[in-house]
């Protein structure tokens, strides 16, 4: 009875470990989230300018390259998944009334496994936030690109590019850019001159392909 005691006792003096602290998920792109603070903050863009966003496809992107003289901001962010656009909405996109975003995301949720068919929910989420005060807004969705890297999931991609196609079909203002034909060769696989070294990422070669079918989009 004794040693029950003392056990007890014991027992009752060992330090309570805390409870874990909930992990956020978006913590990790904070430091890119206040880089394009700081740079909207220090030029504020005039409302209905246009923003490229989303994920390192955006970031590659050079805008001020490929569309010289038009003013357009680049507030993408590599790695991250449209859910992620849309949570930091609030901080880079509505504040400023943009007219017109140049999205493009999917292709690193697909690479998670995420389904085609929550990639269109995602995008349909991310439409409803980035217009709740601004339903003007346009935004054109650049679909999900063929690559070298990820070829094994291009039925999943073609899968969640005609969900988004038709419901950028069914709505006011929200275009679908397919640039998947023009990033296949003859044999019907991606041309490897479009990607660099990882097979994923583009060259200028591929940017100018995408420059080309958003400009037309933008008239």
């Amino acid at each position: 009875m004794l040693a029950l005691v003392l056990a007890s006792t014991l027992a009752a003096d060992l330090p309570v470990a805390p409870p874990p602290r909930p992990v956020d998920p978006f913590a990790k792109w904070e430091k890119n989230i206040l880089a394009h603070e700081k740079r909207l903050t220090a030029a504020p863009p005039k409302p209905g300018s246009v923003f490229f966003a989303g994920s390192s496809s955006i970031v590659g992107w050079d805008v001020k390259k490929f569309f010289p003289g038009a003013g357009y901001i680049n507030v993408g962010f590599g790695g991250s998944v449209i859910a992620d656009s849309t949570h930091f909405a609030p901080r880079i996109l509505t504040p400023y009334k943009p007219g017109t975003i140049v999205f493009y995301a999917g292709d690193n949720d697909i690479g998670r496994g995420i389904k085609p068919e929550q990639v269109a929910a995602d995008f349909k989420a991310f439409v409803a936030a980035v217009r709740k005060d601004n339903p003007s807004c346009r935004v054109l969705f650049v679909a999900v690109k063929p690559s070298l890297a990820r070829w094994k999931l291009f039925e999943a991609q073609k899968k969640a590019n005609a969900l988004v196609r038709a419901y950028c079909e069914s709505e006011t203002g929200l275009v679908f850019v397919d640039i998947v034909p023009l990033m296949l060769g003859s044999d019907g696989k991606p041309v490897a001159e479009l990607f660099v070294k990882d097979g994923l990422h583009m060259t200028p070669k591929g940017y100018e392909l995408w420059t080309a079918a958003v400009s037309k989009a933008l008239r």
